[in-house]
């Protein structure tokens, strides 16, 4: 009977990395306002959100960097609002099931690169009514197992898209400093030369004063 059991959660795990549908997740570059639908398929379902503006299409930090999201239900209700974020992590308690909506808006003169990420937890145990006694806790233990895959799924996009966006944020700073020490170094050298000519004017000037 063990062994039914671990053959039963090995069959599990590996439908869970087999699933496409684990966590959906998209990188998109919106101009004015970008929306996205998603279907929830149970009522009282938990929905986690995500999104990163990974990089703005600037070439000097923008202070306007940000997006706009609202998030509506199926009957046009207005879930969750924020307003000129860089980032933002969210969960809610979808109260009905069908299609809920996601528009962004960007305010700014440029194009942002965004990362979004929504994954809907749904515990397929309590929909199975498995009639087995020695079952029902097993299947309870894999729904509950993989719901926690899942959310690490969710919580390693979240932190890669992080990541990547503090990296090209340091890159944009570096390129930065090397631009102002080479016009730093260049306006010192201006200087110098600069300096050198009105020195040597001001000799020769002296010195055909001194040959009258």
């Amino acid at each position: 009977m063990k062994i039914g059991f671990l053959v039963f959660v090995a069959v599990a795990l590996l439908a869970f990395l087999c699933s496409p549908n684990a966590v959906y997740g998209i990188r998109f570059v919106i101009d004015r306002e970008e929306c996205f639908s998603h279907d929830v398929k149970y009522e009282g379902d938990t929905i986690h959100v995500s999104f990163v503006v990974i990089k703005a299409d600037s070439t000097w930090h923008n202070s306007h960097e940000g997006v706009d999201l609202v998030v509506k239900g199926p009957t046009g209700d207005q879930i969750q609002d924020y307003r000129d974020k860089i980032s933002e992590k969210f969960e809610f308690v979808a109260h009905q099931k069908g299609i809920h909506r996601f528009c962004f808006s960007n305010k700014s003169p440029y194009y942002e690169t965004v990362d979004f990420d929504v994954h809907e937890s749904h515990f397929t145990y309590y929909d199975q009514h498995a009639k087995d006694e020695h079952f029902n806790p097993l299947l309870e233990q894999i729904s509950k197992l993989e719901e926690a895959l899942y959310n690490i799924q969710f919580e390693q996009h979240w932190l890669e898209a992080q990541t990547e966006r503090q990296a090209i944020v340091n890159e944009a700073m570096s390129k930065r400093a090397v631009h102002k020490a080479f016009y730093e170094s260049a306006a010192l050298i201006g200087a110098s030369v600069l300096q050198v000519y009105l020195l040597r004017r001001l000799f020769e000037r002296k010195l055909g004063m001194s040959r009258v």
